[in-house]
């Protein structure tokens, strides 16, 4: 696997070795062993899977304290526009975001630590997402920041008018004003 570095440091791009011919291909989408001799240790405790159709913007969501988790995220289907915020207070990079095209093709995954919110927006007519969580789900730790903040600048690639969002998205705060 290949470890690309992003514009925030500790936000990783995890390129996997696929093997392809015509029956098809293969790769090994997690590896212990070379994830942490590229990356560090981490102990994986949940994996989650949703599908969404085009348009669908999920986040921007984080976990807080005790309770942060650090994920592991790729495409099976489709296209995302996945995107990490840094909301560690004090960071060198806090308030910044990196974006990247996962696609079912592309195979590319994101390693998002502890200390970021996390989004995607579906570019394709639906998209199977999939993730790795270091912490269990943890209702009473659940934050969260408006996707749409000025002060992010984070260009979804969709049209404002397309995006869709469940009725607990449309409410969130600003950075500035969220409870970190």
């Amino acid at each position: 696997m290949n470890v690309i570095k992003t514009e925030i440091p500790d936000v990783l791009v995890i390129e996997p070795r696929v093997f392809g011919d015509a029956r098809g291909y293969f790769f090994e989408s997690w590896s212990e062993r070379d994830f942490e001799a590229a990356v560090g240790p981490v102990h994986w405790v949940q994996d989650n899977e949703s599908k969404s159709r085009y348009g669908v913007l999920r986040g921007l969501h984080f976990q807080k304290g005790d309770a942060a988790q650090a994920k592991l995220v790729r495409v099976v289907s489709g296209r995302v526009l996945d995107v990490a915020v840094d909301i560690r207070p004090g960071s060198e990079t806090f308030g910044k975001h990196v974006s990247v095209e996962l696609t079912g093709e592309n195979h590319l995954q994101c390693f998002i630590p502890r200390g970021f919110a996390h989004g995607f927006a579906v570019l394709s007519e639906e998209a199977v997402f999939q993730y790795k969580c270091d912490n269990f789900y943890c209702p009473s730790a659940e934050g969260a920041i408006a996707w749409n903040d000025p002060a992010l600048n984070i260009d979804w690639r969709i049209p404002e008018s397309d995006i869709i969002l469940s009725a607990k998205d449309i409410c969130h705060p600003l950075l500035k004003d969220a409870e970190l």
